[in-house]
């Protein structure tokens, strides 16, 4: 539980500031549609910061608890975050194009690691 708080607050604190460091010091740098690749990084990965959040709540709490699904969603999050948002950053700033293979496997990832939190709520229910 507390180490899914700790990454989705760090993530949602990197969100920001990641955010902030696209809209301020970008423009101008790196070409329209790394911007955009970049504040799609940022979004994506405020979004899964929220999401871990939600599973150090739901281990923790007498509803679900800390059952192994939760684990599962709370890693592949995390993994989602690294590789997707990641590769999307690094793209925005090298423009690295391959990068863009690498992606997907992110895309997966926070897929597959929303499956595992439905999975957690089906078996609390």
């Amino acid at each position: 539980m507390k180490f899914f708080l700790i990454a989705g607050a760090v993530n949602a604190f990197l969100s920001v500031a990641l955010g902030a460091f696209g809209a301020h010091m970008l423009e101008g740098r790196v070409a329209d549609k790394y911007i955009a690749t970049w504040q799609t990084a940022v979004q994506y990965q405020m979004f899964h910061a929220l999401g871990l959040i939600v599973v150090a709540l739901l281990m923790g709490s007498a509803f679900i608890g800390p059952i192994a699904s939760l684990n599962w969603a709370g890693y592949l999050l995390l993994a989602g975050i690294v590789i997707f948002s990641g590769s999307l950053y690094v793209l925005s700033l090298t423009g690295i194009s391959i990068l863009g293979a690498i992606t997907p496997i992110g895309g997966v990832a926070f897929l597959v690691g929303w499956i595992m939190l439905i999975v957690a709520a089906a078996k609390a229910l």
